[in-house]
């Protein structure tokens, strides 16, 4: 690689003057008095200039942004620094004037130094390389560089070896291959390292280009799989994770050792890249290196992973700012799963070169379609002459079939899904490059929107989709779709961007049609009833239903007046185009109630069902919000919500039908009396019938079978061993949360106790389901976050929140005084704002006032509540706990304390003033009301 000093800017060599530091450095030598005094004084003088020339990188990157630049800048002093030691090293500490064979050694930069880039806070690899085996002065001139680089505080990999040891390790292991790959000659021997560099050409490169290649991909694959599959995930990991710095990395190794190049512009005299594909690999590194340097800059450690808490620091380094609708984190994020998308597809256009010359094998799947049909290697793909099958992918048959009828860019997609081919690069770049040619024509070409709706409705449809918007098809064709590319929520509750969700969405939707997935239980039945012509447009509603997130309106209004301008253009009439704009419109509604509302109240399904109007509309919209909240993210969707799905439904059900109901409600209780009897066969039927009788119908209808079954065990054990207070621990790792099943005397203040006993422990409610029994016992289930990795230390801090329970039930402890010494709000949400909302309802319940809370959610956020609600002489009579990410939303029934609905306007006023003023003023986590 050539010298980094070559393509630096000549500002550097004024912050860092070698010639000045090494007359300042051979003074020290002068006038030290020994050598130990003279290391440290040069250690210490070099860590100085080190800073300086830190400093002055981290302004003009602030100033230029240009992260390449700094990286190079960086490692031009790094290796200035190395050169300095080495020559201190042979000519003050361990001069010899005639030199033997043997006292020769080359000083060279590997692994990612060797690059000739290094971010502020990266770790130095170096490899001392000697003509034969280590000699003592080998090892003392190696040692006085390390040591003098450790006294700096820097972190140095380094390894010792002889030409024909490091050829020899080469070959046998991969890591060490890859790092001399990566040499570059920094002081020292010239000789050594050209000796080096032939050979690890001609003895190890040589003929291994399919198993170096090989061995590269599968080892991104498996880097991608630890930091997490998807490129979309919102809290990426910028070295590691997928279209990151790491997968630009192995691209170039690939390309060095297959092609034996020095730089990446030479990839494009060999004809890997064009000079547009090159330039995008520039912009991508460029900007990719921008992000990582401003990380170590701010963070002053290795941080790789652009976390919540960094992005809006990040993107204000960066230069972005907030627009309508988008903030400026969000639009800084945008753009970097952009980036992340197009070094996916370079990774993708030099797979297929490689591919092209056998350097690379086809891939797996290709290999076993190329078995199940061997007759099939090439030739034209059925239903399209305009395209061929190549080794069981979909290519081009001739390089114009787009430019030629446009319609093919849609065509292809469809092909390929219809005749279960994957898809060639060749094709996808050609695709890629022909997006010009979707212009309003082709959008409104009636063959080409019937494609589309087969692939929406199709097996294999979130794959075929997802390649069409990596091939950057979709976005053009459906303009819409194209602005919430790549586009994420700053928000700690969606898991991935709103494109990558939606695609999710629909390949989630094709799993309840299956009908195999006991997830989804109710949504495939329902699946199976709803009218067949209501199909499509219930894909369409799932494709589109975040399709406005990002603008300043409402994402569920704005969602409905774009399905209204787009769907009667894929052949939908305009009763089809109002219903899907209608589920667009209400696809949040039904969570928001099932998860926020007293289902056994009969106000709440009357308001529900006057919202869904049908039965039909109900069924869809039921699929529709199984589908969104299970894409959302692993651990989202779980039984809990499931239940509560199902019992709205079929609450809302008899509603909407005049009373008739295909499972009316006394006989879905007795259904689900008789499913727990079935299921617990551990106790007598006397003992079992008394104990269905202490729920009440609310419970059976509310609860999922497997905690029934939980409960029923638990409530024994405990009433045997004679405990007024009892507390179960669960773990539930999909959730990543701990669960307490708490079993007390029913109290007012309960739940305000079992809160501030959590919050007391530093845990954060995410979840709880309060019940009470007929006989006045309260069974309540509270989820909280995670604390610890191991259960058993999870248990301990579990069992710790029951005895401060037990103990304040017992007065023998006071809240307030256990909540004054509580720890500080964690760091984690203070990225986010959330602004507050209460709002005071008496429609949503004919016996109670409805508070609706929601904003930021913090450790104690629920204690605080439910104390200052009885403190406003508010008896709370259902408690309905949620959290969104850092977003907490409670809803409380309540009535005064003479079991009336608060109806005054002032007193309204009064409730809705104190708990806003709660919710904005964090220092109530630290002084709470008691």
């Amino acid at each position: 690689m050539d010298n980094v000093a070559a393509n630096l800017p000549p500002d550097v060599e004024t912050v860092f003057d070698s010639a000045r530091i090494a007359a300042a450095i051979s003074a020290l030598a002068d006038n030290a008095g020994n050598d130990d005094i003279f290391r440290s004084a040069m250690a210490q003088l070099l860590k100085a200039e080190l800073a300086a020339a830190r400093e002055a990188a981290q302004a003009k990157l602030l100033k230029d942004r240009h992260g390449r630049r700094c990286a190079e800048w960086l490692c031009f002093v790094q290796d200035e620094i190395i050169r300095l030691l080495f020559n201190a090293a042979t000519r003050h500490l361990y001069h010899s004037p005639t030199p033997s064979d043997s006292e020769r050694m080359a000083v060279i930069a590997t692994g990612g130094y060797g690059r000739g880039l290094m971010a502020p806070e990266s770790d130095i690899d170096l490899l001392f390389i000697l003509p034969y085996k280590q000699t003592a002065w080998g090892e003392q001139v190696a040692e006085a560089i390390l040591y003098c680089l450790w006294d700096m505080g820097l972190k140095v990999g380094h390894a010792t070896r002889s030409v024909d040891e490091s050829i020899r390790q080469a070959r046998a292991d991969m890591t060490i291959r890859t790092s001399v790959l990566e040499t570059r000659f920094l002081t020292g021997d010239t000789a050594l390292y050209e000796e080096l560099v032939t050979r690890f050409d001609k003895e190890v490169v040589q003929g291994t280009a399919a198993e170096f290649v090989a061995a590269k991909l599968a080892e991104r694959e498996e880097r991608h799989r630890r930091a997490g599959q998807s490129r979309y995930l919102v809290e990426p990991n910028v070295k590691d994770g997928k279209g990151g710095l790491r997968d630009l990395h192995t691209l170039f190794w690939i390309a060095k050792y297959v092609y034996r190049v020095r730089e990446t512009e030479d990839l494009v005299q060999r004809g890997v890249f064009d000079a547009q594909e090159y330039r995008t690999f520039r912009r991508c590194e460029d900007f990719l290196w921008s992000v990582r340097c401003n990380m170590h800059f701010h963070t002053g450690r290795p941080e790789e992973r652009l976390s919540f808490e960094m992005q809006r620091e990040i993107a204000q380094r960066l230069g972005y700012t907030s627009h309508p609708g988008m903030q400026d984190v969000e639009r800084f994020m945008k753009h970097y799963f952009l980036i992340a998308k197009e070094v996916g597809d370079l990774t993708a256009i030099l797979c297929s070169k490689l591919e092209d010359q056998e350097a690379k094998p086809a891939p797996v799947l290709s290999r076993v379609m190329a078995r199940l049909r061997p007759g099939r290697k090439r030739g034209r793909v059925p239903g399209g002459e305009d395209f061929i099958i190549d080794n069981n992918r979909i290519n081009l048959a001739v390089p114009d079939v787009f430019k030629r009828d446009p319609v093919n860019l849609i065509r292809i997609f469809r092909l390929a899904q219809k005749n279960n081919l994957a898809f060639h690069p060749d094709a996808m770049r050609a695709a890629t490059r022909s997006l010009n040619l979707v212009n309003q024509k082709l959008r409104e070409n009636p063959e080409a929107n019937s494609l589309f709706l087969e692939i929406l409705t199709s097996n294999d449809a979130e794959t075929v989709l997802r390649r069409m918007n990596e091939a950057g098809v979709l976005g053009r064709f459906i303009r819409a779709f194209g602005q919430i590319v790549s586009m994420m929520q700053f928000n700690m509750y969606h898991h991935y961007t709103v494109d990558e969700h939606l695609l999710r969405c629909i390949g989630i939707l094709q799993d309840i049609e299956r009908g195999n997935n006991d997830e989804f239980t109710v949504a495939s039945d329902l699946m199976r009833k709803i009218r067949p012509e209501h199909r499509a447009l219930l894909y369409m509603a799932v494709f589109l239903h975040d399709i406005a997130k990002g603008r300043p309106e409402d994402h569920s209004i704005a969602g409905a007046k774009v399905a209204r301008r787009l769907c009667p253009r894929f052949g939908f009439n305009a009763a089809d185009t109002e219903l899907i704009a209608w589920l667009i419109q209400e696809h949040l509604t039904m969570s928001t109630v099932a998860q926020s509302r007293d289902l056994s109240d009969r106000k709440t399904i009357e308001n529900f069902a006057a919202v869904v109007q049908s039965v039909e509309q109900m069924k869809l919209l039921t699929i529709l919000t199984t589908a969104d909240i299970r894409g959302v993210g692993p651990g989202v969707w779980n039984g809990w919500k499931a239940q509560l799905i199902r019992t709205l439904y079929y609450e809302t059900e008899p509603v909407l039908t005049g009373g008739f109901s295909e499972v009316n409600r006394a006989q879905r209780i007795q259904h689900a009396q008789a499913e727990f009897r079935a299921a617990f066969t551990e106790w007598p039927e006397s003992e079992l019938n008394a104990y269905i009788a202490r729920h009440y119908p609310a419970y059976w209808m509310k609860v999922d079978l497997a905690r029934k079954i939980r409960h029923a065990r638990f409530v024994k054990a405990s009433e045997a061993s004679g405990h007024k207070l009892a507390v179960n621990v669960g773990f539930d790792e999909a959730r990543a949360v701990t669960e307490l099943t708490i079993l007390a005397p029913d109290h007012p203040w309960l739940l305000s106790i079992i809160a501030g006993a959590c919050a007391s422990a530093g845990a954060n409610i995410v979840d709880a389901q309060i019940y009470t029994t007929t006989d006045g016992i309260a069974l309540d289930t509270i989820a909280i976050s995670r604390e610890y990795d191991r259960d058993e230390d999870e248990g301990r801090r579990a069992t710790r929140i029951g005895d401060t329970i037990e103990q304040v039930l017992e007065g023998k402890l006071r809240l307030p005084d256990v909540m004054a010494k509580r720890s500080a709000v964690k760091a984690r949400l203070r990225p986010f704002v959330v602004e507050p909302e209460v709002i005071i309802n008496n429609q949503w319940s004919d016996r109670y006032t409805v508070i609706e809370v929601s904003g930021l959610d913090r450790p104690g956020l629920l204690y605080q509540l439910t104390t200052a609600i009885s403190k406003l002489n508010l008896n709370i009579a259902s408690a309905h706990v949620a959290t969104f990410g850092e977003r907490a939303r409670d809803v409380f029934y309540v009535t005064d304390l003479l079991g009336a609905q608060i109806t005054a306007p002032t007193r309204q006023a009064a409730i809705k003033r104190a708990l806003v003023h709660l919710l904005a003023n964090e220092d109530n986590a630290e002084k709470p009301a008691a």
